[in-house]
């Protein structure tokens, strides 16, 4: 039996989605997270169900980053944010807590708590130091 994945399940697509094209989903997560948190983001993914970015297709690839730019002015003219942060979390350590590979994108506000903090930030605090 199929693990459930968020991803593939229709009531959610249908729910969030903002764009798509041939191989691949966006979808908002306005109105999924806190308000005041993650304004403005958005989450690409293809239609095939894969794991990790590593298992795309060029296709699927160049259609992800179709749909990124195509969010940027939506986002861009309606939030006004300063910045962005990007990225995909692969396998539970680096944080993929959806087992379908999807690329995150959040805009950043100059208002925030931790405006200037990028996602490198985080991974260099002492806290994070491995133990042997």
């Amino acid at each position: 039996m199929k693990k459930y994945c968020k991803f593939c399940d229709e009531k959610i697509i249908k729910e969030f989605l903002i764009g798509e094209n041939e191989t691949c989903i966006m979808l908002t997560l306005d109105g999924y997270s806190p308000p005041g948190i993650l304004e403005g983001s958005v989450v690409v993914f293809p239609k095939s169900h894969k794991l990790t970015p590593f298992e795309l297709t060029d296709k699927e690839l160049a259609d992800t980053f179709d749909l990124l730019r195509k969010a940027k002015i939506t986002i861009d003219a309606k939030h006004k944010p300063a910045g962005y942060n990007m990225g995909w979390n692969v396998g539970e350590v680096g944080g993929q807590e959806i087992p379908h590979v999807h690329c995150n994108m959040m805009p950043r506000y100059k208002d925030e708590p931790l405006a200037g903090k990028g996602i490198r930030y985080f991974f260099k605090q002492e806290n994070n130091r491995r133990i042997k």
